[in-house]
């Protein structure tokens, strides 16, 4: 296309953030604005999960315009509390929205879910396309966890604005092969669906590289010596089994080669810690996020990382750490249904082993498997790290970004077949 586009993605959550939304939304900004474009984000000025309203209201940062808007009254603190506060965010970003100029293409994530209204009420009063940037599944999330009644009213009313955004954005990018089949299956037979592209996560190469062991400074801020780490990093989610990890790191509490390192924080997080704290745990470490920077030395520190879905939500999440932990060239335990995007991803490129939800026994003898098989530990990891930069690098999934929004704004579908293609890989 000739010309700058002018961009504006709207998520709750941006830089300085650590939320894997957050950092794939500045990915993509820094990208755009790399090649030209004029991008503007739309956030909260609360960090995600806290109260209050740290963050300034508006600063430009890599060349990205951020309007920060509303702040957060509960943060977490409950369903009703967490409901409140996306309901002043919409009100916020959407009056934000309104009273600025047209934008070429509007970019929703799904923080908080259904967000892509405001996108939607931009299309129709100001004409701007619509690309919805589907990053977890509503109300199929809430449901799935039994936080809200299958069937219910208030579901089938939140469902049926889903699968409208879904139908009517110009384009709908998911991030994952089974993620893509819940969609097309939400638009329904005989809808139009070529619309619906793949774009997976990603990492980089550049910015999370292996760290040996000798030279890891959190080894020795975290005491971990010379033992073989299992670490979980990132969002303890209610859609994350816990459990199988905890009971794992209780079954190997004897046994002094092992340490098992939790970083980050979420609903669970919290469930972890006094787990740990119960059982008189000393063979596991509790940290909070660290900061993107430090991201290669916290994820290299580890010999094994877990990843885990529930099952049953396969397609509603894609857990993102995954690829920051193939970036760190380090093997991943994945707990959960084989037929998840993750579990393919972890089997096609032999990066590590899957195990089934609630199979502690089966999880302590992959990590005992892998704490005697140094060599194929180490292949494991190389497979991640060589993956990454053939398949999810960072730069080659923000320029395909870049090209399908060029494509949206020109008005032509000449990308949507190409990615369908890849979207079938």
């Amino acid at each position: 296309m000739r010309g700058a586009m002018r961009v504006l993605l709207i998520n709750q959550v941006f830089y300085p953030d650590v939320a894997a939304t957050a950092q794939h939304a500045h990915d993509l900004a820094r990208h755009l604005v790399k090649h030209g474009h004029e991008v503007h984000v739309i956030a909260s000025r609360a960090i995600y999960g806290t109260k209050g309203a740290a963050l300034p209201k508006r600063e430009t940062v890599d060349g990205i315009h951020i309007h920060r808007v509303a702040r957060a009254l509960f943060g977490k603190a409950g369903i009703l509390g967490r409901t409140i506060d996306f309901g002043l965010f919409y009100m916020a970003a959407g009056l934000k929205a309104l009273f600025m100029r047209r934008f070429d293409v509007v970019v929703c994530l799904t923080t908080p879910p259904f967000i892509v209204l405001v996108g939607w009420a931009l299309r129709l009063l100001k004409r701007s396309r619509l690309v919805f940037w589907v990053m977890d599944m509503y109300p199929d999330v809430p449901v799935a966890l039994g936080v809200m009644k299958k069937g219910s009213l208030a579901t089938r009313f939140f469902d049926g604005i889903d699968r409208w955004m879904l139908r009517s954005a110009d384009r709908t990018v998911v991030l994952g092969r089974c993620m893509m089949e819940r969609v097309r299956a939400k638009i329904g037979a005989g809808k139009r669906s070529d619309h619906v592209v793949k774009i997976g996560v990603w990492s980089d190469q550049g910015e999370v590289k292996p760290i040996a062991r000798e030279e890891n400074p959190y080894r020795k801020e975290w005491g971990l010596g010379d033992r073989f780490v299992v670490m979980y990093s990132g969002n303890f989610g209610l859609a994350h089994d816990v459990d199988t990890m905890c009971r794992a790191c209780e079954m190997l509490k004897d046994d002094d080669r092992f340490r098992f390192v939790f970083v980050g924080g979420g609903k669970k997080k919290k469930v972890v810690e006094e787990f740990v704290k119960d059982k008189g745990l000393t063979n596991a470490v509790c940290a909070p996020y660290q900061p993107r920077e430090k991201l290669d030395a916290s994820l290299s520190c580890a010999d094994a990382h877990l990843v885990s879905v529930l099952e049953g939500l396969e397609g509603m999440i894609v857990p993102c750490k995954l690829f920051g932990i193939m970036a760190a060239g380090r093997p991943t335990i994945y707990i959960g249904d084989a037929s998840s995007e993750i579990a393919r991803v972890v089997e096609e490129h032999e990066c590590g082993v899957l195990i089934k939800q609630g199979d502690a026994e089966g999880l302590v003898n992959a990590i005992r498997g892998m704490s005697e098989d140094g060599g194929q530990t180490a292949r494991m990891g190389e497979h991640a790290r060589r993956a990454l930069g053939d398949v999810f690098d960072r730069e080659k999934a923000c320029e395909q970004w870049r090209e399908l929004l060029e494509s949206v704004v020109a008005g032509t579908n000449q990308n949507a077949g190409a990615h369908a293609e890849h979207a079938k890989g």
